[in-house]
């Protein structure tokens, strides 16, 4: 109702724009990539809440590697639980004091992970590998911009769908 509240009042000019501006609007969060509609979102169900799978992960079969400030930590998830990718983002209390400073680091790391989780979901699709549950870790003591920060989760996951495509076993 409030589009077109503002349609009517706007000179026939500028219509057009308005028309345009807002079909952007309703399309925000998504993108064709190949005739196909992706959704750039981090829902529940990618998230890694379960304390069971978290101690699997730590417990010394995940293998990692570095980006820094960031370090990754994955592991393969069982067949049960085949093409799902979960992610768990930590930052320490010891590298910050202050949870505004906490929570504005895992803000960016989740944008970043959310904007460029395609790249790791096609690697998946294409591989033979069942799931994957991976954490990314905060390494640094210093807060540093978005965009750092998004190149090294993209660095990230290029590196881990490379591995993804080497055929590994799956462990349970």
């Amino acid at each position: 109702m409030y589009i077109r509240q503002v349609a009517l009042r706007m000179p026939r000019g500028n219509l057009f724009l308005f028309i345009e501006m807002c079909q952007k609007m309703m399309n925000r969060g998504r993108a064709i990539v190949e005739d196909k509609t992706v959704r750039y979102t981090f829902r529940k169900n990618e998230r890694l809440c379960s304390r069971r799978l978290t101690d699997a992960l730590f417990s010394g079969a995940g293998r990692s590697f570095s980006a820094y400030p960031l370090r990754v930590v994955y592991r393969t998830l069982p067949d049960a639980e085949a093409g799902n990718v979960s992610v768990l983002i930590s930052v320490s209390k010891r590298r910050f004091k202050r949870a505004v400073c906490r929570n504005r680091v895992k803000r960016q790391i989740r944008e970043a992970y959310r904007a460029n989780k395609h790249i790791l979901k096609n690697a998946l699709a294409d591989g033979s590998r069942a799931g994957l549950m991976m954490a990314f870790l905060w390494l640094s003591d210093e807060l540093c911009s978005s965009s750092l920060v998004e190149s090294k989760v993209r660095n990230l996951l290029h590196r881990l769908a490379e591995v993804s495509d080497s055929p590994q076993r799956n462990v349970e």
